[in-house]
């Protein structure tokens, strides 16, 4: 079956002030749609890699035919990338960690640290991409990808992560892309990244 571009879990204003209407409205419905469109018009010819799950595709990405594989990392990156960002947000946020992954985010240095850490891996990419959480080799590690790539296309696991594209913020917060990490955080749902990492120990 095609991909097709999940809906948002709420609507388009109700990230604001953090994240205006508008913003979303763009961001949801012409920025992922189009990795959509892109993704299944890259795969139509292919229908053994069409018939894959996104973790599929991504994980595997090597073994793409080399005559698609760009549009797959590109779009296929910007789908499962995107349905994780909604999924990680909601309105007013939660306030922490919970539970084990809690736990796991102290080894690192704790709470405010790790945000700090995450927020600066997001201010230190150059052009677009994104700031990771990810699970890898059982560790949690904090790292940035360019572009839309995913680190499912490296053997890690997405734990949480932000999207540092201008598209993401521009429209509020213009060049000041420290100003937008550090109010995203407003609107992270922990519940959401919390059910992602004990989902991710457990495989």
């Amino acid at each position: 079956m095609p991909f097709t571009l999940p809906p948002l879990p709420y609507p388009y204003d109700a990230l604001e002030p953090y994240i205006d209407k508008q913003t979303m409205q763009i961001h949801h419905d012409l920025h992922h749609g189009a990795y959509v469109n892109n993704l299944n018009a890259a795969l139509k010819d292919y229908p053994d890699f069409a018939n894959m799950t996104i973790e599929e595709l991504l994980r595997g990405i090597n073994k793409v035919p080399e005559a698609i594989r760009t549009a797959v990392r590109n779009n296929g990156g910007g789908h499962y990338n995107h349905t994780m960002f909604w999924e990680i947000m909601k309105p007013g946020g939660s306030k922490e960690p919970k539970g084990t992954l809690a736990d796991a985010i102290k080894a690192l240095g704790g709470f405010e640290q790790v945000k700090e850490q995450i927020n600066d891996a997001g201010l230190k990419r150059f052009g677009s991409g994104w700031a990771w959480l990810v699970l890898d080799g059982g560790h949690l590690k904090i790292l940035s990808t360019a572009n839309q790539d995913c680190p499912l296309m490296d053997g890690q696991f997405p734990v949480l992560g932000v999207d540092v594209w201008e598209h993401a913020y521009y429209l509020k917060y213009q060049n000041r892309r420290g100003e937008y990490l550090k109010a995203w955080w407003n609107v992270v749902n922990w519940d959401e990244v919390g059910k992602r990492y004990e989902s991710a120990t457990k495989k």
